[in-house]
């Protein structure tokens, strides 16, 4: 817990890392480094998403779903088991399986006691080239929330989620400090060279954007390295680039495009209160005004 000198304050940890076929395989390298990541000083340690296996959304394999686990499975039990070791609290995506034939893409908050702060599901689920997710998700029903942790209240969303600043305001507007944003996203190959630059840019400025319009932290954690599940398929080359931005959107701390690298930052609950006082953005939000946001579209 914290002590009354650091209460405004903790260390976050993103951990980009790159992942093999073999589940068992990610894991331990998964808890190896939020040992090594915890040892360095982080408080709050935010995965990959996915982080147990390579994307395996680039096709749609019914068998695929036997890669997913119950909450209470064997990835989140031996996370409680180390985020009570390590003191740490822990960001764990999880291939959630719910019931036969329902599943989510999820994300588990385990407090630094070991015990589940909460469940996150993601809420927009993406059908793209090599992007299959509606094929394997169902769109989560939990709402976007803030959840308590023991060092400071935190957001977490899911890759997709972080296009839509209606999440990241609904969750912000929840009192979290930060928002987590778990992610597997690349370059198609045959795309990058003519727009690669382009679209990593564009995820790094949506992002930058929420933080600034919320005057909170964001933390985006992508894997590395290339994934090619499918011969006959050309695969995609995640592109790292995991970051955490300030409540202005200054670039804190920023990882390569093809390392596996754990990123470092302090949260400043002072710095969240000095930024909003001078761009009051909640305060003049014209609430009374916004009664079309649930409308698909305005004709």
């Amino acid at each position: 817990m914290k002590t009354k000198e650091d209460k405004n304050k903790f260390r976050a940890a993103l951990l980009q890392l790159a992942f093999s076929p073999a589940p068992e395989e990610n894991l331990k390298k998964a808890e190896a480094y939020i040992i090594q990541a915890a040892g360095e000083g982080a408080q709050i340690i935010c995965l990959p998403e996915l982080f147990r296996s390579q994307y395996f959304c680039q096709t749609e394999d019914i068998n695929l779903f036997d890669l997913a686990e119950s909450i209470d499975g064997d990835t989140v039990k031996r996370m409680q088991v180390l985020a009570a070791k390590t003191k740490t609290v822990l960001v764990v995506p999880v291939f959630e399986k719910r019931a036969p034939g329902l599943y989510h893409n999820s994300a588990v908050i385990i407090n630094s006691d070991g015990l589940i702060a909460d469940i996150y599901r993601k809420m927009h689920i993406p059908d793209d080239y090599a992007y299959y997710e509606k094929f394997y998700f169902t769109p989560g029903d939990l709402g976007f929330k803030s959840v308590v942790t023991s060092y400071g209240k935190i957001g977490v969303l899911i890759c997709w989620d972080q296009w839509y600043p209606e999440g990241a305001r609904l969750t912000a507007l929840q009192g979290a400090s930060i928002l987590f944003y778990p992610t597997a996203i690349g370059w198609h190959p045959a795309e990058k060279e003519r727009h690669g630059e382009k679209q990593r840019d564009s995820w790094i400025t949506i992002q930058r954007s929420h933080a600034i319009a919320n005057g909170c932290y964001v933390g985006a954690a992508n894997r590395v390295g290339f994934e090619q599940p499918v011969s006959e398929q050309a695969g995609i080359q995640f592109w790292g680039s995991s970051f955490i931005c300030d409540p202005q959107g200054v670039m804190l701390v920023q990882g390569s495009i093809d390392k596996e690298e754990i990123l470092h930052c302090e949260v400043d609950l002072k710095k969240m209160e000095t930024v909003r006082r001078n761009w009051p953005f909640l305060r003049d939000r014209r609430i009374d005004a916004y009664g079309d946001i649930t409308k698909r579209f305005r004709d």
